[in-house]
């Protein structure tokens, strides 16, 4: 009895390093592959830096003047001037829609039942 413990003992240990030894090289395999991402992703936020960096130096205020002057015949973009901006109460707004009445409410009838 004693012989058959030993020999299961030894099977479970067996089975034990074999599961280890699997899960060792699949924790390696993921390692691998988390590193190759955050690489990637290093590599992606500094494009997306040189990206920034060149849009704003096309975005700068001297250079879209100087383009506006040059494209102005085919454009024809002015300069802006106060007078361009309006105030809030020359914007015409849209009504709100309130919708057909089709039960009219009586108001004196309200007015009797709060009393």
């Amino acid at each position: 009895m004693r012989s058959f413990f030993y020999v299961l003992s030894a099977l479970a240990i067996i089975g034990l390093a074999f599961w280890s030894y699997q899960e060792n090289y699949k924790t390696r395999a993921s390692l691998k592959v988390v590193s190759s991402l955050q690489s990637q992703i290093g590599t992606a936020r500094e494009k997306l830096a040189v990206l920034r960096a060149e849009w704003a130096y096309l975005n700068r205020p001297d250079r879209l003047r100087e383009l506006a002057e040059i494209n102005y015949d085919r454009l024809g973009l002015l300069p802006l001037s106060p007078e361009q901006f309006g105030k809030i109460d020359q914007v015409a707004f849209p009504a709100a829609d309130i919708g057909p009445i089709t039960n009219p409410v009586s108001v004196a009838a309200d007015l009797e039942t709060n009393q």
